[in-house]
């Protein structure tokens, strides 16, 4: 499977902390990726380091090096908001704009350059129909999208990041916040999203890991200890630390 995200030697620190270290793995393409560990092991670093969301952190440094698509992300000539088009982000709390539900969706397109009304209109309604979530909303699209549940707030940010054609998706606890009924339809989601997006995914969940992710990576204290197809990591772990954190012995 060719990788369209490339990590070779990442260390990554904050201030005097080594948040990363030595990080290398290559992320295939159009598959879904869970990051697998303890919290503060380094995951959600990681995440946001592939759409360069820890620039916003103070005393932020970062060796080595991070491709997508062939391009050093960390490069002098990189556009961050370019790139952020590129890899979009579902946060673990629903953030819907204060705006209407159309305005959500049609946000990130507009800030693009993409003002035709007919255009927009395309836009929302494939952006929602792929967040499967057009049939419950299409009648009251001029509604507040604060006025939607927890798990509808969060296919809107599903859809509001999809509105802009990303390549990746990063999804960070994602579901977390939210019931089983809403978890179970975002995995269906998710399922259905990985023949168009790469998508990578934070998650505590080890059983959703394991039920709809192709890969999984196992951190711990900023290292990765093991990076391996889901099915054989977890029925077959080469890593003793592995073992004892998908069994429950830590974590």
């Amino acid at each position: 499977m060719k990788p369209i995200v490339r990590i070779n030697q990442l260390n990554l620190y904050y201030g005097s902390f080594h948040a990363l270290k030595n990080v290398s793995m290559d992320i295939p393409e159009k598959e879904i990726t869970a990051f697998i560990g303890p919290s503060g092991c380094g995951k959600s670093t990681l995440l946001r380091t592939l759409n360069r969301m820890n620039d916003m952190i103070p005393g932020t440094r970062i060796e080595g090096s991070v491709e997508i698509d062939g391009q050093d992300i960390y490069g002098d000539h990189v556009e961050v908001e370019a790139l952020r088009r590129k890899v979009g982000m579902v946060f673990q709390q629903p953030n819907p704009f204060p705006k209407s539900i159309y305005d959500n969706i049609a946000y990130g397109p507009r800030l693009h350059g993409i003002h035709s009304r007919s255009k927009l209109d395309g836009i929302v309604e494939k952006s929602l129909r792929q967040a499967a979530l057009w049939d419950e909303v299409k009648d009251y699209l001029k509604r507040s999208a604060l006025g939607l549940s927890g798990g509808q707030q969060q296919r809107l940010c599903i859809a509001r990041a999809l509105a802009v054609q990303p390549d990746v998706l990063l999804m960070d606890e994602a579901t977390s916040a939210l019931d089983p009924i809403s978890t179970l339809k975002i995995e269906e989601l998710v399922q259905e999203l990985k023949s168009s997006y790469t998508i990578i995914m934070v998650t505590h969940n080890m059983h959703q890991a394991a039920r709809i992710s192709g890969n999984t990576v196992f951190f711990l204290n900023g290292e990765v200890i093991e990076a391996e197809n889901t099915q054989k990591l977890f029925s077959n772990p080469r890593d003793s630390r592995t073992e004892d954190y998908i069994s429950g012995r830590f974590g």
